[in-house]
This record gives C-alpha cells, structure tokens and sequence, in this order.
C-alpha cells in the first residue's frame, strides 16, 4: 500500500520540523521538499524527497519555478471518485499529493519596510506557493492544505481523531481559510504596487479585511465603542509599535500616535520633534539632536503642549528624557528609548511610551472616510516635493536660509487641518492656525501666536491664498516670504501685492487640503 505524501514548502518555519517527525512517525508519511525547507528538514534528519526528482526539471530562475509543474499540480488536482482522473495520474506515473503545507514570502512584512526597493518587492510575490494553496484548497474532498503554522496541532489533532486522515469538516475549514489567505495576499500587493507605480486608481471594488486585536476602553468620547484592528494577514495581535510602559492606550491616543508619526516622518536623516494636540501639530522642529529639536517644538508652544502626545523621530537619550519628564505628556513615540531613557520614565508610571521601528512603512496608500449612505475611498496625499519643485512668482527670491523654512514649512502644513497657516524661522513652527472657516482666520491666530518672532519668518498656507488681506497681515508681521499652491483667481493681484511689499513668494502648484 502506498505511503500518504506530503508537499512541504514554507517560509516562515517555525514548527515545520516537528510537524514533518510527527507525520513521519505517527501517520506513516512520506515528505516531499523544496529548496530551504528541504535543507531545514534534512539538516534535522528528516528524510524528505526532492520536487526536481519528481518532476525531472531542476529548480530554476533563482527559485522562481520550482513546483509550477503537471505532475505536481495532478498529484494535488486530481479527483480521486474520478476514474478518468485516476487512469491518467497512472499513465503519467503521477502519485498523489494528500496533503499540502505552504505559506508564502513575507511580502507585507518587507512592504512595511520603509527603504524596501522595488525589486525586493517583486522577488518576494509569491506565484508557486500561492498557486499550490490554491490547487489543494479547490481539492479539499480528497487534499488538506495548511498554510499557517498556527493549524499545525489541530492537523495532528484531527488525523490523530480520524485513523491518520483528516475529516471533511477540517479540510472544509482549511480550504476557506486558503483562500483568505491567497485573496488577502493578492490584495496586499495589489495595494503595495498601485503606491509604489504612484497609480492614481480607485478600483471598482474595494475591500478591506481586518481582524481585532483588542477592545478599547471608549471611542472619541466615553459613551461610543471602539476596537483595535489590524490587517487580517499580520502575524495575530501584533501591531506595528511596541508599548513599553505607561496606561491602556485610548482611541484619542492612537490617532494622535499616527499624527505624530507621520509628521515626524516627513523628516528623514535630521533629527525631529512634534507635539500634537487633537490631531494637530502645536510644535514642530528640526534640530542638530533630537533634544534640540524636542526644546524647540516645546517652546513654540508651551500652553497648548500640555498633555501633548511627541514623536520623535530617532532615539531617545537620558538627557532627553529628562527634560521630557518635565513636562506633563499623555504619549511618547520614538523609533528608541536607551535604558538610562526608561528608567528616567519609569518614575511616571501613566506616561506611554511607543517604541516604532525606524523601518516601519507609515505611507498609506487610501483614506477612507463615511458619508451618509456610502463611502468615500482617495488615494493618500503622499505628495512629496523638494525645493527644485519651487515656482519663484515674485521679484524678490528668498534666500537659502528662507528657501529651507519654507521647505519645512510646507511640510508641516501638509499635516494640519485646512484652513492651515504655518509660521515658521530657523526649522521651527513659531505659530499654526487651523481649522478656520476662513484662510485670513488661521493666518490671524499664526501670527499672533508667532507674535514679535514672526519678523523674518516665512508662512506656509495648505491652499491658495485668495485675497490680499492675508498678504497684508503677513507684511504688517513683517514675513519676509510666503509658500503657498497657487491658482486662485486673483494670483496676480496677489503677486503684485508681494511685490509691492518686497515679499517673496513660492507657488507648489499643489494643495494640500486635509479635511
């Protein structure tokens, strides 16, 4: 009588060897292998039989082909009530596959990473794995497909219940859950190029498939409800950061973390600092360290910094910590903390701290939003500019020192609420307006907040400036240039405006509205 076989072909191999010895010694199988994980079995002293040595082809293309082959796919396909099927595995000299353990390349987990190229991307889409869930999942009658290490125990559970074959019912289980799997993996990579190809594409069906990682205390406000969730392939109840101290984290919190992240984020290999306050930036900077940079995004606001949730884009010291513990802070994010940094902490036992990964991909790719009766889905404003975008529309031209505020500037202004207005001088936000019903509205409360300071500043505004009334504002502070999209009507009467005051103005051609 002929031995059981099993296709082994996994990535992640956590487990595989003692599920291999247990099929071996307890179920009387035999083990088919690919490449690693052939060598993981082998080196364990498992005795495993080669793909090529069934399929007569050599593993080729780096490891791309490997088990895209008939008398792979047959073995796995075939329709063992049918007897037409079975005639044909017989002239072919096919033995069929019954059962079938795969999962695929990590391509989320290297898509999470920040500086993951395009190529790398690409080497880690999964064909042969996924095409061999695939063909097991659509056989579950007579083959069992795994395709998570966490299955591993009820599959010796349930062929242990069932005289070393599995029951209809788990097959049914698995086969669905295969499917899941390989829809929700597609799906990541579709999502994964469509950013990386900058395809502005919404598609004609969207979908989204998540999974809770834990309940929260309350939503916004104490009386609505609220969960955790997280994208349904991630390995189960782990996020993204790590929380290393401090009270249960609230729904408040968690926006205002990614806030926080997102602006600091727009700051790559300079240290920076933000403090956020209900979703908005109150002070941000950049510095020579990061305790420069956390000083003067402290200064640029103190009032409304109290209970202010700081992201800092690096690590934090001892000397950071310090002068942190100063200041009453509800959350603290950092890609690291030193241990002299979380002793220091320790003492403020309420105080979060969220460690974040320097390699954690923060770029979205949608953003989704509800309206009475649908939804509404947009590409993520990822827009990304650097200073040789710049359009120069007055007769002065700002200096090299005020081509690096406005620079930073716009970057914050990406992040605050519109109508947004952001002052700011020497990579420092002196005042922000936002959320205002009317652009001269916001550009009022910056330059009050900015007050004296504001002499030499620039002023950064996420959309066009309509009227002169701004332009006059920002001269009566006396600004000495202004970065804002362009494309109002009254462009030129703006421009002659800043002209007339001996402004410099950039225009971005872009906006930056976040709503």
């Amino acid at each position: 009588m002929n031995k059981k076989r099993a296709l082994i072909s996994v990535f992640n191999k956590d487990g595989i060897v003692e599920l291999a010895k247990s099929l071996i010694n307890n179920f009387n199988f035999e083990i088919i292998s690919t490449g690693g994980s052939r060598e993981t079995l082998k080196s364990a002293g498992i005795n495993c039989e080669k793909i090529s040595t069934l399929t007569d082809y050599p593993e080729m293309l780096d490891g791309r082909v490997k088990t895209l082959h008939p008398k792979i796919h047959g073995a796995i396909l075939a329709d063992r009530s049918n007897k037409e099927h079975m005639k044909t595995l017989k002239e072919h000299n096919i033995q069929p596959i019954d059962l079938v353990i795969v999962n695929l390349y990590p391509f989320r987990e290297v898509a999470s990473i920040k500086n993951s190229t395009l190529d790398r991307l690409i080497e880690n889409i999964d064909i042969g794995g996924a095409a061999l869930i695939r063909s097991a999942a659509k056989n579950y009658h007579h083959v069992t497909v795994v395709c998570s290490n966490e299955d591993y125990e009820e599959l010796l559970e349930d062929m242990d219940k069932n005289d070393g074959k599995t029951s209809m019912k788990f097959r049914k289980k698995l086969a669905a859950k295969a499917f899941e799997h390989t829809h929700t993996y597609d799906n990541i990579v579709y999502q994964t190029l469509l950013n990386r190809f900058d395809l502005a594409y919404t598609p004609e069906s969207f979908k989204i498939e998540l999974t809770k990682v834990d309940d929260l205390r309350y939503g916004e406000n104490p009386h609505q409800s609220a969960g955790l969730y997280n994208y349904s392939d991630a390995p189960k109840d782990e996020l993204a950061f790590e929380v290393l101290q401090g009270k249960e984290l609230s729904y408040n919190n968690l926006i205002d973390v990614t806030s926080a992240l997102k602006v600091i984020d727009e700051f790559n290999n300079i240290p920076a600092a933000c403090i956020i306050k209900h979703c908005n930036p109150c002070g941000v900077a950049i510095g020579k360290t990061h305790l420069e940079a956390f000083k003067k995004a402290l200064s640029a606001d103190p009032i409304s910094s109290f209970g202010g949730i700081v992201g800092i884009n690096g690590l934090i010291d001892a000397d950071l910590a310090d002068i942190m513990t100063s200041v009453f802070l509800e959350v603290i994010v950092a890609n690291k903390f030193s241990d002299e940094a979380r002793l220091i902490f320790n003492k403020k036992k309420n105080l979060r701290l969220i460690e974040v990964p320097e390699e954690v991909n923060l770029i979205s790719n949608h953003i989704i939003k509800q309206i009475a009766g649908g939804v509404l889905i947009q590409n993520a404003d990822n827009k990304m500019i650097t200073q040789k975008d710049f359009n120069i529309v007055t007769k002065k031209k700002p200096s090299e020192a005020e081509l690096d505020d406005l620079l930073f500037a716009w970057k914050v202004v990406k992040h605050i609420n519109s109508n947004a207005i952001v002052v700011a001088k020497n990579g420092q936000t002196l005042g922000i307006g936002c959320g205002q019903t009317s652009r001269i509205g916001s550009m009022e409360i910056a330059l009050r907040q900015a007050c004296d300071e504001a002499k030499d500043a620039v002023v950064a505004s996420d959309g066009f400036i309509p009227a002169i009334d701004n332009i006059q504002a920002a001269v009566q502070a006396k600004i000495s240039s202004i970065i804002q999209p362009g494309g109002s009507i009254k462009d030129k009467e703006v421009i002659a405006t800043a002209d007339k005051y001996n402004l410099s103005m950039v225009f971005t051609g872009i906006r930056h509205f976040k709503h």
